[in-house]
């Protein structure tokens, strides 16, 4: 018998004003057995960021077709891929050539500079990608949030991004690598 994904919901409250983008998002978000509460909590950190009335989140681990979350326009072609982690440069070309953006969020301290360096090189013809390291100490504290119900507050000024939620506050310092 298959591990069904566990639910988790999130009132997701971003405030970004160097998008000018504030709204609030009642999200659900389907944790896949494998996945571990700190990639989980960075993929909600991925939305906030680029919170879009038809961001969607997708099967993401369950589906190798499909990234951890998408925007499509009115005719179905794909906007915007984002992926969370480090995924093999095969993955990454590909969502290159189907989407008009990708990005990436890695995670992981030393594992994701040792990933990027060995990736970097092989996506160097790539226009539409962009690489977004999150410390492993923060991204690790975020873990600890997580929660079957939670609230989590995200505001976005001058690239800075503070987290905040019942359980504290976070600010990430994302590292823009490509």
């Amino acid at each position: 018998m298959a591990l069904r994904a566990t639910i988790y919901k999130a009132e997701l409250n971003v405030a970004d004003s160097d998008r000018h983008y504030y709204q609030s998002h009642a999200l659900t978000l389907a944790r896949h057995p494998s996945e571990t509460d700190e990639r989980m909590m960075v993929r909600l950190v991925a939305f906030a960021l680029n919170a879009h009335e038809d961001l969607v989140f997708t099967k993401g681990l369950s589906d190798a077709d499909e990234p951890d979350l998408w925007r499509k326009d009115l005719t179905g072609a794909i906007d915007l891929w984002i992926e969370v982690g480090q995924p093999d440069e095969r993955r990454i070309l590909k969502a290159c050539g189907r989407a008009t953006e990708v990005i990436i969020y890695c995670y992981g301290g030393h594992t994701s500079k040792i990933w990027w360096e060995s990736v970097q090189n092989k996506l160097a013809r790539t226009r539409n990608l962009k690489v977004i390291c999150l410390p492993s100490e923060q991204t690790r504290e975020l873990a600890t949030w997580a929660a079957r119900t939670m609230t989590v507050n995200i505001n976005v000024q001058d690239s800075e991004i503070f987290v905040s939620s019942e359980k504290g506050q976070i600010m990430l310092d994302q590292q823009v690598w490509r």
